[in-house]
């Protein structure tokens, strides 16, 4: 399941990356669509990288 969620975050980020630099390339607006799920990702990395930080924090001291 792990892998899975993996491999579709990793293909999600790199479709709308690479959306988002060809847009900025040809000087064009982002679709509001391209917006939403960069914003969507952008949270979903930063709420994993606190989790993650919490989890390595509470093992380190002991908790």
């Amino acid at each position: 399941m792990f892998e899975f969620a993996a491999v579709t975050y990793g293909l999600l980020a790199s479709v709308i990356l690479s959306a988002a630099q060809r847009n900025h390339r040809m000087e064009r607006p982002h679709p509001p669509m391209l917006l939403y799920t960069g914003y969507m990702l952008c949270g979903l990395s930063a709420g994993v990288a606190v989790i993650l930080a919490y989890i390595a924090l509470s093992q380190f001291a002991g908790g």
